[in-house]
């Protein structure tokens, strides 16, 4: 008999990822509905200001995106002046992307939105279960998870290198 567990759509951890990220995605869109903005493009604001002006590439790299998807993302936000792109002093080739200060009174009025969603989630989750839930997202989002996948080796724990399951050595 064949085992069914490899073949069952409801084991796919690409699957469950996306329907969960739906769902809390929902959430969180519901939350912000006042403010005229998503969740993402909120997200977006957010990491402009945390990482002061990054370069187009670097808030790519940040979000996990590639860069098409990026300016497709960003071409609202900058149409409706939150964000400007700047060309980098140092190389003019590079564009900066920038909050205005309509950008930054968005996420100040979206930043109490999504507080009010954040500490709902939590309350209904567990700020514990949240709590670890980000850790492991953190791994999932991060390089040397995806340098452990495609090598088909575990990341790395702090005593070293293991094998993934049905790796190299399975």
């Amino acid at each position: 008999m064949r085992d069914r567990t490899r073949t069952d759509p409801t084991r796919c951890s690409n699957a469950l990822l996306r329907q969960a990220m739906r769902g809390v995605g929902q959430l969180y869109d519901e939350g912000l509905a006042p403010s005229g903005l998503r969740a993402t493009q909120h997200g977006l604001l957010a990491t402009v200001a945390r990482l002061g002006a990054p370069t187009m590439g670097a808030l790519a790299d940040t979000l996990v995106m590639d860069l098409s998807g990026l300016v497709r993302t960003l071409r609202p936000l900058t149409r409706d002046g939150y964000l400007r792109l700047v060309p980098d002093a140092r190389d003019r080739r590079v564009r900066l992307v920038a909050l205005t200060p309509l950008g930054e009174a968005k996420l100040a009025e979206t930043s109490r939105l999504w507080r009010a969603v954040q500490d709902r989630f939590e309350a209904a989750f567990g700020r514990e279960r949240a709590a670890e839930l980000r850790r492991v997202h953190a791994v999932l989002a991060s390089r040397e998870f995806r340098a452990a996948f495609l090598s088909g080796r575990a990341v790395d724990p702090p005593g070293g290198p293991t094998e993934a399951p049905g790796g190299p050595g399975a």
